[in-house]
């Protein structure tokens, strides 16, 4: 992302680049999703590098030497994704392959963009057959993408997995990835300004070609076409900047300036609350951690099952313990199981070999159990009224509940994870203990002084159960099924 800011720097000038740059980090699904694993995500670094290369640049021949190179290696880069991770960038190179060929200003080579194509298909097969092959144990030669695009495009099994209209990526997809509700407008105003308009142009056509022909096909998901956003903002930007210089010029000029801080200042607010809330949304990944905090004493081989709740919702190999050192021969050795099969589920002997559960539905868990830990997810919003949950002395709101920890202890704590670089299970529950503290005296604060008693409050709700079997020398079990 910080390559791509500086190309927009050299396209539409440093202004643009810094707009680019709040607008980018102030949106939330693309940051907050380029932290998942999923293979869209794996290829959008190389798509925003070849967007990069892309870019039209201010005062340079599209025909020269060092354009000519930048072209070949945005075409070599989206090849080479879409060979690996995600069939559909073949669509977004195919219109940018087209766009280059016949724009008469530009006009690159079919013997330029042969030999780049070629070379990226051959470098991203070398890469994704043999180790595909390997991990997904198959007995033949195995390219995943190729198998994807069989089933879903050719064999039309894509609308198994839901449709949508012709018109979502425009209407709906696309105004959520933006995010800010001023860039829809200003992408329109920077093509108005004629210096910036064929630079843009040279940006949207083949984007907004592949938003109009991947719309034809009918299981939409807003992540198949992240791969614009960059682009796209690049262009709003470039408006931005256009009015920021010009802000002192008239009245127009500032008032459209200071929207576009204040949208950016509440993109960034939004963004924040939707991060806040959106953690509550993955209880598997808290409930291990958890388990793990619970059974850290334990030695031995210590088993667990997780159920399809729990592995949808954060469980990751990365969450795994490791197993202890050879030579120390302390701790746990941890077996991880996602069995899903209703047959194998059914069997008591099944359960007999697990020590641990974390269950959605903790009655189709056979066996004697004992309830160690409840962990709630999001449930929604609710509307608190004036007359509910007010009866809180304010003085005792103002005071730190029973065993927290006071400012000076906070702010040591606070150095000594900076200092190591890591936050102990101990650690996590004193910082969580005294952030909930915090916030409840803000919202009694508010709403006595604010909101006249009104407030949004989240409603949290049981989602995983954490189960630990019960032997027969154990005492005070708790049966389950």
């Amino acid at each position: 992302m910080i390559s791509f800011r500086n190309g927009v720097a050299k396209s539409f000038g440093r202004n643009a680049a810094n707009w680019y740059a709040s607008f980018q980090a102030s949106q939330f699904h693309l940051m907050y999703y380029a932290s998942r694993t999923l293979p869209n995500f794996f290829a959008f670094g190389l798509t925003v590098l070849a967007a990069r290369d892309l870019l039209p640049l201010a005062g340079r021949s599209p025909s020269s030497r060092s354009s000519q190179r930048r072209l070949k290696t945005a075409l070599f880069l989206l090849t080479v994704a879409g060979v690996i991770f995600r069939s559909e960038i073949a669509v977004l190179l195919a219109c940018h392959t087209v766009y280059l060929y016949l724009h008469p200003y530009i006009r690159l080579a079919l013997r330029s963009i042969v030999p780049s194509g070629l070379l990226g298909a051959l470098t991203g097969l070398a890469v994704t057959i043999p180790l595909d092959t390997y991990f997904w144990r198959s007995s033949t030669p195995l390219w995943p993408e190729l198998t994807a695009f069989a089933y879903n495009v050719l064999h039309g099994k894509s609308s198994d997995w839901g449709t949508s209209p012709r018109h979502f990526y425009f209407t709906s997809a696309l105004p959520r990835l933006l995010f800010n509700p001023l860039l829809p407008i200003f992408i329109p105003f920077t093509l108005s300004i004629p210096i910036l308009r064929w630079l843009a142009l040279d940006v949207l056509v083949p984007n907004l070609l592949f938003l109009a022909i991947y719309s034809f096909q009918p299981h939409k998901e807003w992540r198949f076409i992240i791969y614009v956003v960059p682009p796209l903002l690049a262009v709003a930007s470039a408006g931005a900047s256009w009015v920021w210089t010009r802000r002192s010029k008239n009245f127009v000029y500032q008032t459209l300036a200071l929207a576009l801080m204040a949208s950016t200042f509440a993109s960034f607010a939004a963004s924040g609350a939707m991060l806040a809330v959106s953690r509550l949304n993955y209880p598997g990944a808290k409930a291990l951690n958890r388990l793990h905090d619970l059974a850290r004493d334990q030695s031995g081989l210590v088993k667990v099952h997780m159920d399809i709740l729990t592995c949808m919702t954060g469980v990751t190999r990365f969450l795994e313990q490791a197993a202890p050192a050879l030579e120390d021969g302390k701790g746990a050795f941890w077996v991880y199981d996602k069995t899903e099969s209703e047959k194998e589920l059914l069997d008591p002997l099944f359960w007999d070999g697990f020590d641990y559960s974390l269950a959605q539905r903790p009655e189709t868990v056979i066996g004697q159990w004992q309830l160690l830990d409840t962990i709630n997810a999001f449930a929604g919003f609710a509307i608190i009224r004036p007359d509910e949950d007010l009866d809180l002395d304010l003085d005792l709101v103002g005071m730190p509940p029973k065993g927290a920890i006071d400012d000076p202890e906070i702010l040591e704590l606070a150095r000594r994870i900076w200092r190591e670089w890591r936050c102990r299970s101990e650690d996590r529950e004193l910082l969580h203990g005294y952030l909930a503290h915090m916030w409840s005296r803000i919202e009694m604060l508010c709403r006595r002084h604010v909101t006249k008693g009104w407030w949004v409050k989240i409603k949290m709700q049981p989602s995983i159960w954490i189960l630990k079997r019960q032997r027969r020398d154990d005492l005070g079990g708790v049966s389950h099924g």
